[in-house]
């Protein structure tokens, strides 16, 4: 009985993880104006030589963004971008990011 019950429970923690480590989207809208001066409001560059956020996987900018920080990465802008986000503030901004309408190229 008490083994079913360790179990469960372990189940129960490695389901909630995911959901728990997403982020919050409204918090990341709402750190997302700093962003915006390079990657536009939503995420859509208008400047070329700044890529779309939008639409992008949720890992994918979450882990870009910890490399940022971690000096993996090299980008001097983003470096000083990156210093004082707290993981969860990365979290927010990934998972924010990942929800907008990114822009699809026609072939």
């Amino acid at each position: 009985m008490k083994s079913t019950l360790f179990v469960l429970a372990g189940l129960a923690l490695v389901i909630s993880l995911p959901s728990q480590a997403a982020g919050n989207v409204e918090a990341g809208k709402a750190k997302s104006t700093t962003c915006a001066a390079c990657h536009g409001a939503e995420g859509v560059s208008t400047v070329p030589s700044f890529p779309n956020l939008a639409g992008q996987n949720r890992d994918y900018l979450y882990h870009s963004l910890k490399a940022y920080k971690a000096g993996k990465r090299k980008n001097p802008i983003m470096a000083g971008q990156v210093q004082s986000l707290s993981d969860a503030d990365m979290q927010d901004l990934a998972l924010y990011f990942s929800k907008q309408k990114g822009l699809y190229l026609k072939y």
